[in-house]
């Protein structure tokens, strides 16, 4: 049996350098919200995936699922021979997307493949070439999804020609001395010193950012945007990719805010872990496109419309929405807990639902961003039996994924791992 170490060195010459990775913990196996190495240690799992398991490791429902559907078929093309579960997911989805109905929805497979359907999507409705969207925003990392993306480092730099026709503004940041009104501002100096509204397609914005920083969209922004993409007829382009399915305490991060999009994009915790996408809009947008525009030869694997199927009944039957609020209030408690104590390196905590955060800075009066410390906070929790992930632009945020299936105790062990970790860190940087 291989250690961790040397799968590590065995990775370092065999995977392209280009893709990187969070820890250096091979995963054995792993149930609900805990996982096992190669050598045997046991990790909670604060990162879920990056929020893709969100119903926790090996559901027993999605396993049954996926198991069932595998003495079916695994794979016949649903652009050849069509299947149900495809067809019944759509009708799902459409019935709890936070879009205008009557509504339509394909599936893809990635995020990233979303993102560039939704955009092929608005473009052929509105037959508008532009596209809007916000600094600190992560849409994926095909050419059109880095062109969308907010942050150059690592995700843009050396990518580069992009395509045109995309422009970029201020996402509101509270924190860091951005308003709605001068995003909002941003968003109309464009218009008029760039680029005309007439001859923008959509405008695309994550209801809560998520590799940018776990900033929360305010709802009144998201109102006002939904007005300005009304007043010129632009359409609003919600990515659900990291706010769906629960993790925010609703099925959707835009419910919050009672805007409808016109299109939604989906992924991570739409199937359990199992490859799967979708695109969820309004019935007359997403028929724009002419037959054959759309589609993939995996996209809607029947294997993962299974999981798909039942990730949606998980979330119903164990109210997974509640479940995400609940652990959500254990986390802000605990950071909150933590910011006021002697400890000055929490600039802010926030969250919504079990979507929470905390920005590490060098202290609190200058609120400079710490991205040593938070590296060093990273490796001392994989040290003690807990692994997080770090996101915003400075690299300066703890971000918490934990699985919505996860036990009060978990979620209580893993935060006294996260206190006496970040204590540690602060030691060992200082």
């Amino acid at each position: 049996m291989p250690t961790s170490a040397e799968l590590h060195e065995r990775r370092q010459a065999a995977v392209a350098r280009g893709v990187a990775h969070a820890t250096s913990i091979y995963a054995k196996r792993a149930k609900n919200a805990e996982i096992w190495s190669e050598d045997g240690k046991r990790y909670i799992d604060f990162g879920a995936g990056i929020a893709v398991v969100n119903t926790g490791h090996q559901h027993p429902k999605i396993v049954a699922a996926v198991e069932e559907q595998l003495k079916a078929f695994s794979h016949v093309c649903f652009q050849v021979t069509p299947y149900e579960s495809y067809v019944s997911l759509a009708e799902r989805l459409n019935a709890i997307a936070p879009v205008e109905r009557p509504a339509k929805t394909m599936l893809v497979s990635t995020g990233a493949e979303a993102v560039e359907n939704a955009i092929k999507i608005a473009r052929a409705f509105t037959g508008r070439p532009g596209i809007v969207s916000f600094s600190g925003g992560f849409h994926g990392r095909t050419l059109m999804g880095m062109a969308l993306t907010g942050k150059v480092v690592p995700y843009k730099k050396g990518f580069g020609p992009f395509p045109a026709d995309v422009y970029n503004v201020a996402f509101p940041n509270t924190y860091h001395g951005v308003t709605s009104e001068e995003s909002l501002a941003s968003l109309k100096s464009l218009f008029k010193y760039v680029a005309d509204p007439s001859s923008i397609a959509a405008v695309i914005v994550e209801p809560v950012q998520g590799e940018g920083g776990f900033y929360i969209a305010p709802f009144d922004f998201l109102r006002a945007l939904r007005a300005i993409c009304d007043e010129h007829g632009i359409l609003l382009i919600a990515d659900e990719i990291q706010t769906g399915f629960a993790r925010t305490g609703k099925m959707f991060g835009l419910e919050h805010s009672g805007v409808k999009a016109d299109v939604v994009s989906m992924a991570k915790g739409l199937a359990g872990g199992f490859p799967l996408s979708a695109i969820t809009g309004r019935a007359e947008v997403m028929d724009a496109a002419n037959p054959g525009g759309l589609g993939g030869t995996y996209a809607g694997s029947p294997i993962a419309c299974a999981a798909a199927h039942a990730v949606l009944d998980v979330i119903e039957e164990e109210k997974l929405c509640d479940r995400a609020n609940a652990i959500g209030a254990i986390i802000l408690d605990r950071c909150n807990k933590i910011k006021n104590s002697n400890l000055n390196c929490v600039g802010d905590v926030r969250g919504l639902g079990a979507m929470c955060a905390i920005e590490l800075v060098k202290d609190k009066a200058s609120a400079e961003p710490a991205p040593q410390l938070t590296q060093a906070l990273m490796k001392t929790a994989n040290e003690n039996g807990l692994i997080l992930l770090s996101c915003g632009t400075y690299g300066n945020v703890i971000r918490f994924l934990v699985p919505l299936t996860a036990s009060d105790t978990i979620v209580g062990e893993g935060m006294d791992i996260f206190e006496a970790s970040l204590t540690e860190a602060v030691n060992r940087v200082a």
